[in-house]
């Protein structure tokens, strides 16, 4: 089954975020949003540990590791941005500052609950990190993930069995098959890899689908 590269879902995520927007990018692959945002476009990138106005990636050789994310990865600052303390940036996630936050996840459910801390089995590590924060902090929460598992379960569910980190949180998911909605009127598909039929995409989702495109 053909997918979207890394770098081809953050590409896509990023086509959906507007001229003017503040937004959060989570640790992990939505980190790769911030090399996709259009040249045409102003959007000021936010990390929780307290960095506003994140540029992309920096090229190999010229990382300042002074100067990171909250994933510890070394990021570029654009002309106007700065960094601060961590409460502030916590004020700022928590009092709905944000447009969007992109956040990876282990499981979405239907009704846009987000898991993504903790699987709960024994010896796994929680790292909530600020994602409880941003998920009900920020104007629309959008999940960056792989659809289905290493062992090829989807990670669309009807009902979320890790532990929550949101509820209801979740209006729109991007993965390496397909862009899909959250809301009332059910998963809306609204964009799929191309070649990848319906009822193909279906089979390999714990969800009902509903072709919008």
């Amino acid at each position: 089954m053909k997918r979207w590269t890394r770098d081809q879902m953050a590409q896509r995520v990023a086509r959906d975020i507007a001229d003017g927007m503040v937004v959060n990018l989570g640790i992990g692959l939505p980190t790769l949003v911030a090399n996709h945002i259009p040249a045409d476009r102003e959007v000021v990138l936010h990390s929780e540990n307290g960095v506003l106005g994140m540029g992309p990636a920096p090229a190999p050789g010229a990382e300042d590791y002074d100067l990171i994310n909250a994933g510890k990865q070394p990021v570029t600052l654009r002309a106007g941005g700065c960094y601060f303390h961590h409460a502030d940036s916590f004020g700022m996630m928590r009092g709905g500052h944000l447009d969007v936050c992109v956040l990876g996840a282990f499981q979405v459910a239907a009704n846009g609950d987000l898991a993504n801390w903790h699987t709960g089995a024994p010896d796994a590590i929680p790292a909530v990190g600020g994602a409880m924060d941003l998920a009900i902090g920020a104007k629309k929460t959008f999940v960056m993930m792989e659809h289905l598992t290493k062992s090829g379960e989807s990670k669309l569910v009807e009902r979320c069995t890790y532990p929550l980190t949101g509820i209801g949180c979740v209006s729109r998911v991007y993965t390496d098959l397909a862009v899909i909605d959250l809301g009332p009127d059910g998963a809306r598909v609204i964009d799929v890899v191309e070649g990848l039929d319906f009822a193909a995409l279906q089979a390999v989702t714990g969800i009902a689908l509903v072709d919008a495109r």
